[in-house]
């Protein structure tokens, strides 16, 4: 157990092990020190692709534990101390299937409030939770705070056009066949700016600041397996199943606004919309951003617990 002082409050953070489809999930439970031993309302953060929770995840679990929040963060399978093959794979049904898992154990936890219990998706985090409560994912409330949300169509352009994504689907096909006949993964960095290979191309300080988000835990790298559940999911096709009140936290200056107002359109009185200021990765660890992003979830959620 380790403790974190946020804003003079004495926040615990208490390391275990949830187990998701036989794989052991690397989670982390931050508490107040001062809750005692009873249920308090719940929160699992989900972070970005390619993240690990030392990330924006244990950032935003600290901020909701000052609030009285028992808040949850792990590892995605495959990602950070969750060891799993393939490694550095971004499958969204094993991320929501690791979603799942969670909740199912923090539900049964003396520490947490089974009713009032919620889950927050951080950038593409919120795409996989928003899946994962269309498939039935037992919370009171979902968030997601400067949601990424794409289909085929609106992904294109981030990676050269119709080309681009022809070409890396063609590099994943290959990457599959070398993984199922070697069992070698090929990767490319998660990373890199100007590097047209990488996950990640443009220049983005978050990723390459170590007093941001390149923590000592975080992998600089993406397997190249990653490119088609990636670039062919689709976001929207979840929409329909989602009655869970939903608060989306955005900002025209982040990634993808219009997908955002989609979401909202499609969950119709389901969704509620907060539209902030600031780019994408100051939602990730800025204090303006995030704590405007916290007061508003913990309304949302407050307020979902009231009426359900």
């Amino acid at each position: 157990m380790t403790q974190a002082d946020v804003s003079g409050v004495d926040v615990q953070v208490h390391d275990t092990v949830i187990v998701s489809d036989g794989v052991p999930l690397a989670a982390r439970i931050h508490r107040r020190a001062d809750a005692g031993a009873g249920p308090q309302p719940g929160v699992v953060v989900a972070g970005s692709w390619l993240t690990v929770k030392e990330q924006m995840p244990d950032l935003y679990a600290a901020r909701f534990a000052e609030q009285g929040w028992t808040a949850v963060t792990f590892d995605f399978a495959g990602f950070g101390a969750s060891r799993a093959e393939p490694a550095q794979t971004e499958l969204p049904y094993r991320k929501m299937g690791d979603l799942a898992a969670v909740v199912r154990a923090l539900r049964g936890s003396s520490w947490i409030d089974a009713d009032r219990l919620g889950v927050v998706g951080v950038c593409a985090g919120a795409q996989f939770a928003l899946g994962a409560v269309a498939a039935g994912l037992p919370v009171h409330a979902f968030a997601a705070v400067a949601g990424w949300f794409h289909d085929l169509e609106t992904v294109t352009p981030f990676y050269g056009g119709a080309e681009g994504v022809a070409q890396r689907l063609a590099t994943a096909r290959d990457a599959a066949r070398t993984y199922s006949q070697t069992g070698r993964l090929l990767t490319v960095p998660a990373y890199a700016a100007g590097d047209p290979d990488a996950a990640m191309s443009l220049e983005m300080d978050y990723y390459a600041n170590p007093e941001r988000g390149a923590v000592p835990e975080w992998r600089n790298e993406m397997s190249v397996l990653t490119w088609h559940p990636w670039l062919t999911f689709n976001a929207f096709a979840h929409l329909p199943a989602v009655t869970t009140p939903t608060l989306l936290v955005h900002s025209d200056e982040a990634v993808l606004p219009d997908n955002v107002r989609r979401v909202a359109a499609g969950l119709g009185r389901h969704a509620t919309t907060m539209w902030a200021k600031g780019a994408q990765t100051d939602f990730y660890d800025q204090p303006d951003q995030v704590d405007a992003a916290v007061a508003a979830v913990v309304d949302h959620f407050t307020a979902a617990g009231r009426s359900s």
